[in-house]
């Protein structure tokens, strides 16, 4: 289990993070949202031992991240959005230069995954496109048999086929008891599978729910009108969608656009009603 306690950290004198608590569960595809510049990427480093926290915690299965042990470090993996790679490097050859610091890191399922996403093992870097290289990269992370799993806009480059297969890999990894961070912009990517969802504003978290919580506080209708009454009212093609408070019970399903929009525009609103 991941668990942040009180933790503060800055960029010289740029505050990003004043007091804030977090706890992730296994078995759980965790969605990072928020604004540029608000620290998602942040979190995920500092999670991970690459950045030290000014103050508060930041644990791993009880291991303090940035003291990076290796038992710890064996047992977690981050994918960034952009990486250098050895261009005359082969996704098999990397992998298996990856695999003596992760123990449970299986040859097979790293082939297994490169086949599902349709990518070439043997193939060179240098001659794929940037979603190839992509893929390959997915493919290496979850091969590597971490019980937790950041990454960082990771479909950014893949196509609308090779976002679907995304989604089935980590549904299946999730089912296995991994802890999946996924930190994005793209929300529509990943709408079916993120659960829970936290979003961060500078210095805050605005909000940190499952989705039988959100849909128990906000309903998510699509309605001929605009709601006077709704928190947030997008104009969509035939009507609008409005994201207001759940006052009867009224099942529905999340739209996370939606929410974020509503969540940054009643910020104060939000917080008490998931108090």
């Amino acid at each position: 289990m991941i668990e942040i306690k009180n933790l503060d950290f800055s960029y010289k004198h740029t505050p990003v993070f004043h007091n804030i608590n977090l706890t992730f569960q296994p078995g759980s595809i965790y969605g990072l949202l928020g604004e540029n510049g608000v620290g998602k990427t942040t979190l995920l480093k500092i999670i991970c031992g690459l950045q030290e926290p000014q103050a508060g915690t930041c644990q791993v299965d009880g291991y303090t991240t940035f003291d990076r042990e290796p038992k710890f470090l064996e047992n977690i993996v981050f994918l960034p959005d952009e990486v250098v790679l050895p261009e005359n490097d082969t996704p098999s050859h990397y992998v298996k230069e990856l695999a003596p610091f992760y123990p449970k890191y299986a040859y097979g399922t790293f082939l297994h995954l490169m086949q599902e996403m349709g990518v070439d093992a043997e193939r060179k870097f240098k001659e794929m496109s940037f979603g190839q290289q992509k893929k390959s990269l997915i493919a290496c992370a979850l091969s590597l048999g971490t019980d937790y799993v950041l990454l960082d806009e990771p479909t950014n480059g893949l196509d609308i086929p090779s976002k679907t297969d995304f989604r089935t890999l980590l549904s299946k990894r999730a089912d296995e008891g991994t802890t999946i961070i996924i930190s994005t912009h793209q929300v529509k990517d990943v709408e079916n599978l993120i659960d829970p969802i936290i979003i961060l504003t500078n210095d805050d978290v605005l909000l940190n729910a499952d989705m039988a919580t959100i849909t128990g506080k906000l309903s998510f209708d699509y309605d001929p009108v605009a709601n006077p009454e709704a928190l947030y009212t997008e104009q969509l093609p035939g009507g609008f969608m409005n994201v207001c408070i759940n006052r009867d019970g009224r099942e529905s399903q999340v739209n996370i656009e939606g929410l974020f929009n509503a969540v940054l525009r009643n910020r104060e609103t939000i917080k008490k009603l998931f108090e």
